[in-house]
């Protein structure tokens, strides 16, 4: 199937329905026999180290508690440097540059801007200018989400959406593919400055769960926006949250506070916990 005929497909699919239709049916729990053989198939299939998994394949009842598992201790040491910026997720990036005029890349010939992204005009003023990174996770990959940097999280927002693929064919043809999708945006205050981490939705990722707040979305809930009181601490590497099956992650920083690596270039693999950046 060619990329055209692909999008017209999607353009017609009933996406919201098949994504919420999917995350049921991961959330079924099923024989354990039959179970735990789907789970291995899966992990065959994409290549999934089971090794790493918290715990082993019967302590999961459900195939959504398998993919959202956690990792063993020490599986994604996190690095220590004070002044390191480190990989939010396991993923492989997709752009990464500098939000000038915030406009930030999605691919050759597509833009979008900052405020389109965090559906907050004066929310996306303070990150014009700043560095900013995508990340695409696959099936294979952990499915949280880890701060970049130690600080506090101020608040979040939950922007209600679509449901479009975010394989590289929809990321080439679908304008401003990360701002219609469903999104959940967490605010950081960092030893950098302001951060924004971005969970982008897409199709069959039925679910986005924090970890620091009583949110899920995908509920049938409107749109929100919440500042906290008392801004919660959260470390380096401390988690924020989790998708239910595969998405994207955008980091957005304040101009000139963090520098992105030479190596953090498009298709480069990236692990939670490595240095990706630093605070020069």
């Amino acid at each position: 199937m060619n990329e055209q005929t692909f999008m017209k497909l999607m353009q017609i699919l009933p996406k919201s329905a098949l994504s919420t239709a999917v995350g049921m049916a991961t959330r079924l729990p099923a024989p354990a026999p039959v179970h735990q053989a789907a789970i291995k198939a899966f992990a065959k299939a994409y290549k999934v180290d089971l090794a790493e998994a918290e715990h082993a394949l019967e302590h999961y009842p459900t195939f959504a508690q398998f993919f959202t598992r956690g990792l063993k201790t020490g599986a994604r040491p996190v690095d220590p440097g004070e002044k390191v910026v480190v990989s939010p997720v396991d993923g492989a990036v997709s752009q990464v540059g500098y939000a000038e005029h915030g406009r930030v890349m999605q691919a050759k010939g597509i833009h979008y801007t900052v405020g389109e992204l965090l559906g907050d005009e004066e929310a996306a003023k303070p990150f014009h200018g700043g560095a900013w990174t995508t990340i695409y996770l696959s099936p294979r990959d952990y499915h949280r989400i880890h701060s970049p940097l130690g600080g506090k999280i101020t608040g979040y927002a939950y922007i209600p959406g679509e449901f479009w693929p975010v394989n590289p064919a929809s990321v080439k043809n679908k304008q401003s593919l990360f701002c219609v999708n469903e999104r959940l945006v967490t605010y950081l205050d960092t030893v950098a400055g302001r951060c924004a981490v971005v969970k982008v939705g897409a199709t069959c990722v039925s679910r986005i769960k924090a970890e620091y707040a009583d949110v899920i979305t995908h509920q049938g809930k409107p749109g929100k926006v919440h500042r906290f009181d008392s801004p919660i601490a959260v470390e380096k590497g401390g988690e924020l949250g989790r998708f239910e099956m595969g998405s994207t992650v955008i980091l957005v920083f304040e101009p000139g506070r963090v520098k992105w690596d030479d190596s953090l270039q498009p298709e480069a693999v990236v692990r939670m916990g490595r240095r990706i950046g630093v605070i020069p």
